[in-house]
């Protein structure tokens, strides 16, 4: 009989590492959290927690909305809550709905992100600073000639509203000023890298996790980079298998796995 108990312990403890008592949790939101986090060290929390991830990546605005219309638990923010909450708010806007916000949403920051400025690998400027890239942004320099660039028009791709790489750059860089009538508004950051490959006038802010990760004839220009916070939100309290969530990535073993 002790032999048939312990065989049956063996066999829950294996089906347990096997997903068979699995929990699965929504999380939507930015990208960069994403491909940092969630994607890298899904594996490893399924394993350690018993936590499977379903992950959507429409954005920090959008993944705030997901959960505030209680269609997620978890949203994913590539920037500080009041940061992720303005996302929000213009993600909300560009949809044409409402925007109740609750009163009791929490903050899980998991890590660090760096935003960088990135042209085509053709384009042979030097650096750029602050004030450039905002005279850039806002359409007040055309040509890459009037920062020692090549005598090539500028084109600036920018992230859809509601994404924290916009809001990061509107609030850091833009100060207020909106971005240029010229500017391209491109959905996501595997559009715009690839639009940022092929065309040599481009320039675009990414996080640089995503930038080291991708093939596209790119590269990063130096002068100005952007710190950010990586997190998570909940409304009120996580759930079990949020927490689970946010404790692994806060711990030594998880730490290992983001990107």
């Amino acid at each position: 009989m002790m032999k048939t108990m312990k065989m049956g312990l063996a066999m829950v403890a294996a089906a347990a590492m096997h997903g068979a008592f699995a929990e699965t949790l929504e999380v939507s939101g930015a990208t960069t959290v994403q491909k940092r986090i969630l994607e890298p060290g899904a594996a490893a929390l399924a394993a350690k927690t018993g936590v499977e991830l379903k992950i959507y990546g429409p954005g920090t605005g959008k993944g705030l909305l997901a959960l505030i219309d209680g269609k997620v638990t978890v949203a994913a923010a590539g920037e500080s809550l009041g940061d992720a909450l303005e996302s929000a708010k213009k993600a909300a806007a560009d949809m044409g709905k409402p925007l109740s916000v609750p009163a009791n949403l929490v903050y899980h920051e998991v890590a660090t992100d760096n935003i960088v400025f990135v042209v085509n690998v053709s384009n042979p400027v030097a650096s750029l600073n602050k004030q450039q890239l905002k005279a850039i942004f806002t359409g007040k320099i055309a040509n890459w000639k009037e920062v020692r660039g090549p005598d090539v028009m500028i084109k600036v791709l920018a992230p859809a509203q509601g994404q924290a790489v916009r809001s990061a750059v509107e609030k850091a860089i833009l100060e207020g000023a909106p971005f240029g009538s010229g500017t391209t508004d491109v959905r996501t950051a595997l559009e715009q890298l690839k639009l940022t490959g092929t065309n040599p006038g481009a320039i675009a802010p990414y996080s640089e996790a995503v930038v080291k990760e991708s093939a596209e004839k790119i590269r990063v220009v130096p002068g100005t980079v952007i710190r950010r916070p990586l997190g998570f939100v909940t409304i009120g309290a996580p759930n079990p298998a949020a927490k689970k969530m946010i404790d692994f990535f806060r711990s030594p073993e998880g730490k290992k796995t983001i990107k």
